[in-house]
């Protein structure tokens, strides 16, 4: 499958982004989709996942209640709704697949099968 994220900007705290990642190549509905961040100089971190058919969702603690991931199958498309961003949440986020039938969060970067290229986002203070 391929993926392409896009939505990243640069945004004030406190606003809100939606990104997306658009998915081609074979059947979208089989992939559990997750959302991983990459801030300069640290690890990629996983921040969002949900299920195959978007029943389960799943979040990193940093962003729970401030982050919503959703899908739409019809569409090929995953995204993640941003609110009340911090600076912190300031790195390059990518979308990535996962080929299974289970849905095992939280996820780690090595995991995943699928990845998009990245899009960034600035959250200035």
């Amino acid at each position: 499958v391929q993926l392409q994220a896009s939505g990243g900007g640069l945004v004030q705290a406190g606003g809100s982004l939606r990104l997306s990642c658009a998915a081609s190549g074979r059947t979208f509905s089989n992939y559990v989709m997750t959302w991983f961040r990459q801030a300069p100089g640290k690890e990629r971190e996983f921040v969002a996942a949900v299920s195959r058919r978007g029943v389960s969702t799943y979040y990193a603690d940093s962003v729970k209640g401030r982050f919503t991931i959703s899908r739409d199958n019809a569409k090929n498309t995953v995204y993640l709704q941003m609110n009340n961003l911090k600076p912190e949440d300031t790195a390059v986020y990518y979308c990535a697949a996962d080929f299974t039938f289970s849905f095992s969060p939280p996820y780690v970067h090595t995991q995943l099968d699928y990845w998009g290229q990245g899009t960034q986002v600035t959250v200035s203070s």
